[in-house]
Parts: structure tokens; C-alpha cells; sequence
């Protein structure tokens, strides 16, 4: 948990605090430059003003900078996969991604957000219902506009959308979200003896419920009880890595009041990033909570954790190292950032591909170097994401795999997208799809 919660600016003193704040954590930085050799942007661009040192350069003079041009000072920060790669590497220990948010959140305040940032964080991810109409709407409609592109990979084409999605290869959206097709779960602890609140997140939610109905065979398969309220809303990274610090409180909150309503031993999520955001952003928010709201974030930080690390750590289910059978398929994993240098989770997922017969897991090279997705930085600075991707993309056909697995919703996105436009036919699996598929049926 950081030493000062973070400001939110609203005016010109909370931005001057926001901005003493920042000073206070720049002045660890030795410039000793060991974040060029893990930088995904700079390792692409070969740009000091890409690289973390080059960025906190930037910030010790941001007051004056950001007056100067505002607009080139936005572009630069965002100019970053939040990725936490600088910050694991960093001899100093200094609170690399505290910075940066707490940047982009004075530089939002002092820019206000865009029409669309606004539109999609204040209008649409506070309201689950809208959001699952969006992603239902989505999915009748989509139909007409797109075309498959890789039987393998299941990635598509949507020529209509090219002023919006450029030459990107995207999964199909399903015809209805996980939390619209269940509504609110709340199944009561079997054979374990315990009960998980089990939290989506956007993309396994929206896009890829194929994740969240893996994760939820896999606990009932194990006698997990499980609690999920059916208006949960994102965890607001998206918000917070926009410097909305605003909207990311609002969704927060309303989390913590449909977390609240049911007692439970942990709360799991297939999404790395998730996970990631409600340990280390969401307590850095405490001096904005209600008392009820500090309390909550508290206890309910501790618990948090990833579908496989539940599984491994909690459970202590024994992935057993199997033989491969004759004709196991040949599978290599890439390490998600947030997974792995977020929240120290990297053997969890390999014990369990390693347990699984009918697969044969075989490195690639640079198994945890970003592969370039990084949410919104996709978004906006597409042409780098996809430089970077193709990096982690040509790691992977090197060792000759059947299969990727990864541990993220984004990145299994990225991946796709990557690996389509390259002609590859490599499928991309989730850690938790994987070992849900080698489960038995239950009854329904």
C-alpha cells in the first residue's frame, strides 16, 4: 500500500499537491538507465523520451512543460504499456507506476478528458446494464460487417470499421455477456468449504466469457462456492491509466457495494490486470473512500488473486508433472505483465499445463517480455503496440508451438491479433480453458 493516497485534481490546489506528491517519489530515480534493457517501447523506438528515464526526466519539470505544450507532454506519458517492467528492474525500488499515474492524473486534470474517454468512463462502464446491452447489440449486429480471417485462431475482419479498428484481426463478440446470461450467482461452498467472489472484468465478461464460464466448471468442480453480483462494473483500470481519477473512484465504489453485500474467503478473476488493479490501485485511493469504503478496500486486498493461484496456493490441488501422451500437442506460455510482475505469478499456470497429459510445454524465448497490448496504448498508439507484438509474436512461432496459453484477457487479444495477421494458425488459450477442457462435464 503506497505511503499517501493520491489526490484527485478539481482545482488548481489539489493539482499543486498532486504535483508535490510527484516530486516526493522522483528524487529515488538514479538514472542508471537499467530500464532501457526491459522497456518494450524503447527496446522498439530506441528513444530516450520512450524509456522510464527519459519520462521522469519529463516529470521533474512537468510544471513547466505541461504550460509550454500540454498536448506533446499527454502524448509522451502515454507513450507507456503500464506495464511494470521498469519498475521490477529498478535497483532503487522506486514506485514507477505510482508516478506515472499520479502524472497522467495531473495531466489529466489540467487537459480534462476527451469526448470519447469521457463518453465510454463516466457514460458506459458505470452501467453494467447498458454495457451488456452494448455487448448484445454488438453481437446481433456484428454478423453482416465482419469476416473470418483465421479459422485457427478465430479472429475476424470488419472492413466497415476501419477508420476505428485499422487492419487489426479481432475475435467475434458472443450474443450475450457472462454476468447478462447468469444474472447474479451465489452458490454455496461444497467440498472445499470455501466461497469466492468471482470477478470477470470487462473482457472475460464482454468478450471472451468463454474464460468466465471455465473459471466458474473449474471452482464448482472443486467445490468452490461462488458469489457474483450481476452488476459489477470494470475495475477502472481504464480509467485510471487515462488520468481519470474521478471515474476510476466512481467504479470503484460501486464495486465495493456489490462486493459488500455477501461474505466470501477470496475474490478470483481470470484477468491478470484486474487482479493487479484491485491490490495495488485500489488501496492507493484510502484518504477518498468513505469509512465503510477504507474498511472494505482493507480486507478485501489481501484476498485478491489470480484464477491459478487460488488454485495452486489455496487449494494446494496437486499438478502433478505428467508424461505427455503420444500425440500431446506442443504448447509454450507467455507470461503476462501484470501475472507476473504484478502479482508474482509465473509458476502457478506452468504447474498446471505441466499436469495436463495431452499437452508438452516448451519455453519461448523471452517468455516474460510485453507483448505490446497494454489496453488503451493499443488503442492510441496502434503502430507501436503492433511493433512490439511482433517481436513476441516471432519468439513464439521459434519454438514450432500447436498452442499459445497466457494468464490475460488482453493479452490472449494481442496474441490473436498478432499472430492472424501473420498468417500463423496457432490457436491462443487461457491457462484456466485449458484445464477446464480436461475436467469432466457436470450436471447441469
Amino acid at each position: 500500500m503506497p505511503d499517501k493516497a493520491i489526490p484527485i485534481p478539481g482545482s488548481f490546489r489539489e493539482l499543486a499537491e498532486l504535483l508535490m506528491s510527484l516530486d516526493n517519489l522522483l528524487v529515488s530515480c538514479m538514472r542508471c538507465g537499467l530500464c532501457q534493457a526491459v522497456c518494450p517501447v524503447y527496446g522498439s523506438t530506441m528513444r530516450e523520451a520512450d524509456v522510464t528515464r527519459g519520462k521522469i526526466a519529463l516529470l521533474e519539470n512537468l510544471a513547466h512543460e505541461i504550460i509550454k505544450d500540454p498536448v506533446s507532454v499527454n502524448d509522451r506519458l502515454n507513450r507507456c504499456l503500464l506495464c511494470g517492467s521498469c519498475q521490477s528492474n529498478c535497483p532503487s525500488g522506486v514506485n514507477i507506476m505510482e508516478i506515472f499515474i499520479k502524472a497522467r492524473s495531473f495531466v489529466a486534470g489540467y487537459l480534462g478528458l476527451g469526448v470519447i474517454k469521457r463518453l465510454i468512463f463516466r457514460h458506459l462502464l458505470p452501467h453494467p446494464r447498458l454495457f451488456n446491452l452494448a455487448t448484445s447489440l454488438s453481437g446481433i449486429f456484428q454478423k453482416p460487417f465482419i469476416s473470418r480471417v483465421n479459422k485457427s485462431i478465430g479472429t475476424y475482419r470488419a472492413a466497415i470499421l476501419k477508420p476505428f479498428l485499422g487492419e487489426r484481426h479481432i475475435p467475434s463478440f458472443p450474443d450475450k455477456s457472462f454476468t447478462a446470461r447468469h444474472g447474479t450467482i451465489d452458490k454455496p461452498a461444497g467440498k472445499s468449504g470455501l466461497k469466492v467472489a468471482l470477478f470477470p472484468g470487462c473482457v472475460p465478461d464482454k468478450l471472451f466469457d468463454r474464460l468466465s464460464e471455465a473459471t466458474l466448471k473449474v471452482l464448482d468442480y472443486h467445490g468452490v462456492g461462488v458469489f457474483t453480483p450481476k452488476d459489477l462494473v470494470c475495475c477502472g483500470i481504464p480509467s485510471l491509466a487515462s488520468g481519470d481519477s474521478k471515474g476510476f473512484l466512481r467504479l470503484t465504489s460501486q464495486n465495493l457495494k456489490e462486493l459488500g453485500q455477501k461474505q466470501f474467503d477470496y475474490l478470483v478473476t481470470p484477468c491478470a490486470t484486474c487482479a493487479a488493479n484491485i491490490k495495488e490501485n485500489w488501496p492507493r485511493f484510502m484518504d477518498n473512500y468513505s469509512a465503510a469504503e477504507k474498511e472494505a478496500v482493507a480486507a478485501l486486498t489481501p484476498k485478491t488473486m489470480d484464477i491459478t493461484q487460488f488454485l495452486v496456493s489455496v487449494l494446494k490441488v496437486e499438478f502433478k508433472p505428467a508424461e505427455p501422451a503420444e500425440g500431446a500437442a506442443t504448447v509454450t506460455y507467455h507470461d503476462s505483465c501484470h501475472l507476473k510482475k504484478s502479482l508474482g505469478v509465473a509458476a502457478q499456470p506452468r504447474s498446471i499445463i505441466k499436469s495436463l497429459p495431452n499437452y508438452r510445454l516448451v519455453e519461448m524465448p523471452e517468455a516474460d517480455r510485453c507483448c505490446g497490448n497494454g489496453g488503451s496504448f493499443n488503442l492510441f498508439h496502434y503502430d507501436l503496440s503492433k511493433d512490439i507484438g511482433k517481436r513476441k509474436r516471432d519468439n513464439i512461432v521459434s519454438v514450432r508451438p500447436d498452442i499459445v496459453a497466457t494468464g490475460c484477457p488482453a493479452c490472449l487479444m494481442q496474441l490473436m491479433d498478432m499472430l492472424s495477421q501473420s498468417g500463423d494458425q496457432i490457436p491462443v488459450k487461457h491457462v484456466i480453458e485449458m484445464y477446464a477442457d480436461s475436467l469432466p462435464g457436470l450436471a447441469a
